[in-house]
């Protein structure tokens, strides 16, 4: 295992002192299986330790990871390679990478595809603008949605974005008018919406796409209406509070399921799903076998309704004593 996050460290060490009594017994007539079973249980403990305990800023870390798992990703892992008929173009300025869209078939029926893509290395990165969509993407995204709305499909979302790009050109080009016109269509649209928050869910370039019937997060994964630095930034005006940040914000899958954010949580390999994307593509996959049937079955009415009210559930006031003293 490679050092991939200084917490890990302790587990690292362990491990190579594993692989050392491994070399020794192997090469000389010592029986240390003993030994090296005592060390490997522990190596166990430990990453179960560890990864039951992260702290909110850990958890952005792994939700960062360059190898985690990207909306192409799970589109070839769930529906399959050629089962994907990507869109391109928002029709009036031009064809924005870091969000892809599309439809493809499950289990027989053709949905559509919504999601943010960063890259696995440099190169894809800057292609995919480091999965910050601009206003275009957006376009792009309310184009699915009304061809979904037209030909009555539902429609699930891959969301893992640090924050929509907040470049000149992004906002000369009309990026919060994209946004909030998401937001709308969205909150309107007449089909199912089914949502998981896969990485980052950063701002509004995640709540733009993240209106929906069902939103799931996994359970390394992030999501707030603004990253740890810029919170830190604008409050201390110091990003090295980042982490501070980050445990006030309530980012992690535990924290919003509590505050009924989000419908659920989807368990991860320890480390994170690069471990082994395939186990959470079959739980994505069955959360969809699960739920599109229901949604699919709620008239077009009654379904917009239920996700208005759903979203003017959440959150929570209090009212202090003195307050109410005073009144």
């Amino acid at each position: 295992m490679t050092l991939e996050f200084e917490f890990e460290r302790p587990i690292t060490e362990l491990e190579k002192r594993l692989k050392d009594l491994q070399s020794l017994s192997e090469e000389g007539s010592i029986d240390l299986s003993r030994e090296i079973s005592a060390i490997a249980e522990k190596i166990e403990a430990m990453k179960a330790e560890i990864f039951k305990n992260l702290e909110p800023w850990q958890i952005t870390q792994i939700a960062r990871h360059i190898q985690r798992t990207s909306t192409l990703d799970y589109i070839k892992l769930i529906f399959g390679e050629d089962n994907f008929l990507e869109f391109h173009g928002d029709r009036l300025f031009s064809d924005d990478k870091a969000l892809i869209g599309g439809f493809a078939t499950f289990e027989g029926r053709t949905i559509a595809i919504i999601g943010h893509q960063k890259g696995h290395d440099t190169e894809e990165n800057i292609y995919r603008n480091f999965g910050m969509p601009h206003p275009e993407g957006y376009r792009k995204s309310q184009r699915i949605l009304r061809l979904a709305e037209k030909f009555k499909r539902p429609v699930v979302v891959f969301i893992d974005t640090p924050g929509a790009f907040p470049g000149i050109g992004a906002e000369e080009r009309g990026q919060s008018e994209a946004i909030a016109k998401s937001i709308m269509m969205m909150s309107r649209i007449k089909v199912p919406v089914i949502c998981f928050v896969t990485g980052e869910g950063g701002s509004g370039g995640a709540l733009a796409v993240g209106v929906g019937d069902r939103v799931y997060m996994l359970e390394y994964s992030v999501y707030s209406v603004i990253t740890a630095e810029g919170c830190a930034a604008i409050l201390w005006k110091d990003a090295a509070k980042s982490k501070i940040a980050a445990s006030s914000l309530k980012i992690r899958a535990q924290d919003l399921l509590q505050l009924k954010i989000i419908d659920g949580i989807i368990p991860e390999p320890l480390g994170g799903v690069h471990r082994n994307p395939e186990s959470v593509a079959k739980l994505i996959a069955d959360i969809l076998r699960r739920e599109l049937p229901s949604l699919l079955s709620l008239p077009p009415g009654e379904l917009v309704e239920r996700r208005y009210r759903k979203y003017r559930k959440m959150g929570a006031f209090k009212i202090e004593q003195d307050l109410e003293e005073n009144a």
